[in-house]
């Protein structure tokens, strides 16, 4: 009877087991911070395993529509055969449909979550968020200046907020800087790009970008958009006066380099 019930409703097994192989996969490989804050990677692995054991039990436990006890009566309208096939023209010969949806659901549940390989958020979701316009990215967690001048250790993110803080070209201008992330285009000066990374709080749909400014005329000649760059510089006083960014890195050689394992920043 169990094993009955299990087959008649195979389809949400599959999808359940298909989420909960992702996600201990994720898990365990450490791609689980494409998504989520690390902190909560035991958290997420227990409640999955927990959650493929309910739905397991589910599917196993609770009757079916066919287990319904029957009350020995048929009713007008319900569907019924003949000699000739359905009285109504339509059972038989669309039968195929929910069959072949729920196969089609299946083979993209696997692609997307199996096959395809996990990807990071990119100048796509920055172009649908502002910028270094979150308060709480930039400040709650502010960079303490270094007793003895050393900023080796400084992030794209304790950057980012030194220049929010509206600290002037004097506080910078001994300052030399080496940042990692992606390019992201300046939308209002075509010779500034951001070395940018995303800030997540709890997972990637809170994700902040936030970036240090770069100005290197004719930069879309040399790298693409969301390729990772790393560049190392002093800050000066950006050559536009019309930019809103007065304060920029202008580097003399900046070089590519690969996605790091961990591309966002906590």
């Amino acid at each position: 009877m169990v094993i009955r019930r299990l087959v008649s409703r195979w389809q949400g097994v599959v999808l359940s087991l298909i989420g909960l192989t992702a996600t201990i996969w994720l898990g365990l490989s450490g791609q689980l911070a494409l998504y989520i804050h690390p902190r909560y990677f035991v958290f997420t692995v227990i409640m999955a395993v927990i959650a493929g054991v309910l739905a397991l039990a589910a599917f196993a436990l609770v009757p079916g529509t066919s287990d319904a006890p029957d009350d020995g009566h048929t009713h007008d309208g319900d569907a019924h055969t003949d000699a000739d096939g359905p009285s109504d023209g339509h059972g038989s010969r669309w039968g195929w449909v929910w069959p072949a949806g729920s196969v089609l659901t299946i083979i993209a549940a696997v692609v997307a979550l199996l096959i395809l390989p996990p990807s990071t958020l990119t100048t796509a979701t920055v172009a649908q968020r502002d910028l270094n316009g979150s308060a709480s990215a930039l400040t709650l967690k502010a960079p303490a200046l270094p007793g003895k001048g050393d900023y080796s250790a400084f992030t794209v993110r304790d950057w980012a907020s030194l220049l929010r803080s509206g600290a002037g070209q004097d506080f910078f201008a001994d300052k030399t800087a080496t940042v990692t992330g992606f390019i992201s285009a300046d939308k209002t000066d075509p010779n500034v790009f951001f070395v940018t990374r995303f800030v997540v709080t709890c997972c990637a749909v809170d994700a902040q970008p936030i970036g240090v400014p770069v100005y290197h005329p004719g930069w879309q000649n040399d790298f693409k958009t969301d390729s990772w760059v790393t560049v190392t510089s002093s800050f000066r006083a950006n050559p536009n006066a019309a930019s809103p960014e007065a304060i920029v890195l202008i580097p003399d050689s900046i070089k590519s380099t690969s996605q790091p394992a961990q591309p966002y920043v906590y």
